[in-house]
């Protein structure tokens, strides 16, 4: 079977990490692999903003719990990495651009032996005036609509086995 169909096939959510901080290079290739994400006109309207440092991404975790409504949950399952994937607000096409590069950075995760698992949430993080702020420290301009977190590390334990797909869901016109 093909590599590439073989991961798509393969490839689970991960709820459970290690704390352990996944290679720089592996990381790296994770990025590039969503900034090569197929993107309406070549707009390339959507970025991503790399989380390793531990302070931020655990406030990013309190503040993604507490939208949520609370408890005691770490919604980024004790992922070291998180990478954010943002929107363009004036490109048309950037939140399905960025669906796209989350996708691609699951996959690429998954193919360099990485767990990951996208966090929804991430449109009202950056609503509020602290991560917007954080963008502008960053030097990006412009208006920008979260699209999700991709978290990152090494799974803790077994890989999930994929349930088999439902019935139905394949209509040919010939």
């Amino acid at each position: 079977m093909n590599e590439i169909i073989k991961a798509m096939q393969t490839r689970r959510s991960i709820r459970c990490f290690k704390p352990d901080m996944p290679d720089k290079g592996d990381i790296a290739q994770i990025i590039e692999a969503g900034l090569y994400a197929p993107n309406g006109r070549g707009r390339q309207g959507a970025i991503i903003v790399a989380v390793t440092n531990k302070e931020l991404r655990d406030r990013l975790a309190a503040v993604n719990n507490e939208i949520k409504g609370g408890g005691d949950h770490d919604p980024f399952y004790g992922a070291p990495v998180v990478l954010i994937v943002l929107a363009d607000k004036s490109v048309s096409t950037s939140i399905y651009d960025g669906s796209l590069v989350m996708g691609n950075m699951l996959l690429a995760a998954h193919s360099l032996g990485l767990g990951g698992i996208w966090i929804h949430r991430a449109r009202q993080e950056f609503e509020m005036p602290e991560f917007k702020q954080l963008l502008s420290d960053l030097g990006v301009e412009g208006e920008w609509e979260g699209v999700g977190h991709c978290a990152v590390g090494y799974a803790e334990g077994e890989l999930p086995t994929p349930p088999p797909r439902n019935p139905n869901r394949v209509y040919y016109v010939e």
